[in-house]
């Protein structure tokens, strides 16, 4: 099949080749650099498969561009499936692929790899080194060992991180409005207001829902300890950042990591450094010391883009030979 792969990077084409040789898929694949947005929606013109990111949007206007050009399938090679349109996606008689799993681990490690890196003050300990200061001063941070983590999501991302915190001695404690036993294995489940009055960290692992929107808020925030850290590499719009600048200024919010941001979709995966950012709320982040963005990059490593070349041209496949084999999004069960 005939595959129009939108906001293409060396390392997209690099797997999604891969994959398409080594399991004799046969699909031909055409890589597009830009963003799938309105102004772009007409490369994919005759193709019957879109490969899209994270980053793309698929509003109705481009769903309604890609079904009159000839598009059926639109296939995501993510998890989230929050920039899709669903409700018009099936009104058109469009399929929506993803991709439920790539590599748990990788964003697991990642969200405990800022944890680290944020608390022990690494980004400017090194810095400070390459230019000759070996100060300790403003670089105390804690010992995880004895704290209580708390955990919003359980999947498996969230069950895999609590894992990784029992090794380090945490109490951890957990917040899903669907607990199951895998997260009870490892966790304390608490109402989500306990869970911030408790948590010296707090570390967001569940999907963006019309209920998980802003989940991180300005009433949220005031429930928190003074001085706790927050984590999000899950995705942006669970955090209102007006709300967690005003944390960080009044000292409620001690630190915070993001991987993600609610409006990353023209900042992330392209190369700024020479332009002026013009988000004044992203810029204002950038000031606190106490900060560590990294752009959206918890789920890059080899295994887990290997999996998600491999799942998303798995889903193409099975959607051309009509077996049903595939990881659809369903719009009427998420009503």
């Amino acid at each position: 099949m005939r595959i129009a792969v939108f906001s293409t990077k060396s390392y997209d084409q690099h797997f999604l080749t891969l994959a398409n040789r080594e399991h004799d898929h046969g699909h031909e694949l055409t890589f597009f650099e830009p963003r799938l947005v309105e102004e772009t929606a007409t490369l994919a013109a005759g193709y019957p498969a879109v490969c899209a990111f994270v980053n793309d949007r698929l509003n109705a206007t481009v769903l309604r561009t890609l079904k009159e050009a000839g598009t059926e399938l639109v296939a995501l090679r993510s998890a989230g499936f929050n920039h899709v349109d669903l409700e018009v996606a099936d009104e058109l008689g469009l399929c929506v692929a993803r991709v439920p799993a790539y590599s748990p681990n990788a964003v697991a490690e990642h969200a405990l790899a800022l944890i680290l890196s944020l608390n022990r003050r690494i980004p400017r300990a090194y810095n400070r080194v390459r230019d000759g200061n070996f100060s300790l001063e403003g670089l105390l941070g804690f010992d995880l060992h004895g704290k209580t983590i708390g955990i919003v999501g359980t999947g498996r991302i969230g069950v895999i991180f609590a894992e990784m915190l029992e090794g380090f001695g945490c109490t951890v404690l957990a917040f899903d409005p669907y607990p199951n036993e895998h997260g009870e294995r490892v966790a304390e489940y608490v109402p989500l207001r306990e869970l911030f009055e408790r948590s010296d960290v707090i570390s967001l692992h569940c999907p963006l829902t019309p209920e998980t929107h802003h989940l991180i808020d300005g009433e949220a925030v005031s429930q928190m300890k003074d001085g706790v850290m927050l984590v999000n590499t899950s995705r942006g719009r669970l955090v209102d950042t007006l709300a967690v600048i005003d944390g960080l200024k009044s000292g409620r919010i001690g630190s915070m990591a993001l991987d993600v941001y609610e409006e990353e979709e023209n900042l992330f995966f392209q190369d700024l450094s020479e332009q002026v950012i013009q988000d004044d709320a992203f810029t204002r982040l950038l000031t606190f010391p106490n900060v560590l963005i990294t752009g959206h990059q918890a789920f890059f490593t080899r295994e887990a883009l290997t999996n998600i070349a491999e799942t998303t041209l798995a889903n193409v496949s099975a959607f051309e030979a009509g077996d049903g084999a595939m990881h659809c999004v369903d719009a009427s069960k998420l009503a």
